[in-house]
């Protein structure tokens, strides 16, 4: 029987009080890496759980940590990415809202294991309670000694800081978010020199998701088998899947790494809307390919995502039925994604540009022969060749449902309407 972790408090009236937290056994993982592990330790414990980052890439935490120089004069920095722009996806809102402490105390116990005296939480400024709850925390935090000068009586001292950002997707970018932290325009960063070794006001910086870092307090008190015991090998540990759109339960699930997607969506989410069928799915924000209903039984964990064309990203899955244009959601991500282009390389601010040009003509009944080759040959031209992952994930979202349901994209030009309406 599964047991979730993450999400054990958020429910509870006063979750996201510190008298909650610690009635449940809040900041004994503190307690522990302080008084009985190095901070070597606590890397090579995150290490032997296999921890994947849960932000989008799915790169190893403890990898990444062990990356961070052990000699150096510069201060190294902690940043956690709370941004949680992506389309689709609000799992790490809800850690933040009614849950806060948990991530205060994973902070301190990753900033003890790498070396990090002063975190950084970059939040979405539209996060307004998030915000507000973690400032909270971080006070009574302060005043029972968790953080501050000798946290505990020892000799470590940590402080988090608050940084809200202004609704930029491009911030969700590791080094673009490093940038609004300095004050410049959030721009990604040739890399390398990655993060680890040169990242905030170039001092080795390790930045990871609210949700990878909810994972490690329980890596510390359950043990790193524990953790790799929860789904697949490659990819274990609990998950949490951010599910909504045309479906009767949507809400934030937390379930082992790997269930299948169609039980996701027919056994907890509850199936589609009455009288109407599954149509696809997209199963990591809208930076992930769509997947075909016939599809749906692909696990929901790195690996298995990617070998299937399409990838877990934020796990923000978005259920789509068999009344929606797929014509006009291939519109409306690909407007969204010009958007937020920050402009710095062409193939993505020029790519995008011509993409949603051709789709509103598409969608709007005006579409020409030629049309869906020219789509085809801006993907092309934007995949691969652009200065961060989001041009990238624009072109894969396209090009899935070009290939998927190109038969809706044709029937849009030869009958010069749309069929759904």
């Amino acid at each position: 029987m599964f047991e979730p972790v993450l999400l054990k408090n958020v429910d509870l009236p006063d979750g996201h009080l510190l008298s909650s937290y610690e009635a449940g056994g809040g900041y004994q993982a503190l307690r522990k890496v302080l008084g009985e592990c190095t901070p070597d330790e606590v890397v090579e414990l995150v290490k032997q759980s296999n921890l994947r980052g849960r932000g989008g890439a799915g790169f190893p935490t403890g990898m990444k940590w062990s990356f961070v120089p052990k000699r150096t004069d510069r201060p190294k920095y902690l940043c956690c990415n709370a941004d949680e722009g992506e389309p689709g996806t609000f799992k790490d809102r809800i850690i933040m809202e009614r849950d806060p402490h948990q991530l205060i105390e994973a902070l301190a116990v990753s900033g003890y294991a790498i070396g990090a005296e002063v975190a950084y939480v970059y939040v979405r400024g539209e996060y307004v309670t998030a915000i507000r709850r973690l400032e909270q925390a971080i006070a009574e935090a302060h005043e029972k000694g968790y953080l501050g000068t000798g946290v505990l009586g020892s000799d470590f001292n940590f402080a988090v800081h608050i940084h809200c950002g202004a609704g930029a997707y491009i911030c969700g970018e590791e080094t673009a978010m490093l940038e609004s932290l300095e004050g410049k325009r959030a721009q990604p960063r040739l890399k390398p020199p990655f993060p680890a070794v040169a990242g905030l006001y170039a001092s080795p910086t390790v930045i990871n998701n609210v949700e990878t870092l909810a994972c490690v307090p329980h890596i510390v008190m359950r043990g790193p088998a524990w953790f790799r015991g929860i789904g697949p090998d490659k990819s274990p540990g609990p998950k949490l899947y951010c599910v909504s759109g045309q479906v009767r339960k949507p809400g934030l699930y937390e379930l082992p790494m790997g269930i299948p997607l169609r039980e996701l969506v027919e056994d907890h989410a509850g199936g589609p809307l009455p009288g109407r069928k599954v149509k696809a799915v997209i199963p990591g924000g809208v930076s992930a390919p769509v997947i075909p209903e016939p599809g749906l039984e692909i696990g929901m964990d790195f690996d298995s995502l990617a070998a299937a064309g399409s990838m877990l990203g934020s796990a923000g899955v978005i259920v789509i039925d068999d009344s929606t244009c797929m014509v006009k959601v291939a519109t409306r991500i690909t407007e969204f994604f010009h958007h937020e282009s920050c402009g710095k390389c062409t193939p993505c601010r020029e790519g995008l540009n011509w993409a949603v040009k051709v789709l509103r003509r598409v969608e709007a009944g005006e579409g020409a022969p030629g049309d869906l080759e020219q789509l085809d040959m801006l993907c092309k031209g934007i995949f691969g060749n652009t200065f961060c992952a989001l041009g990238d994930g624009a072109a894969m979202g396209l090009r899935a449902a070009l290939k998927h349901f190109r038969d809706e994209f044709v029937a849009h030009i030869e009958e010069r309407r749309c069929p759904f309406h």
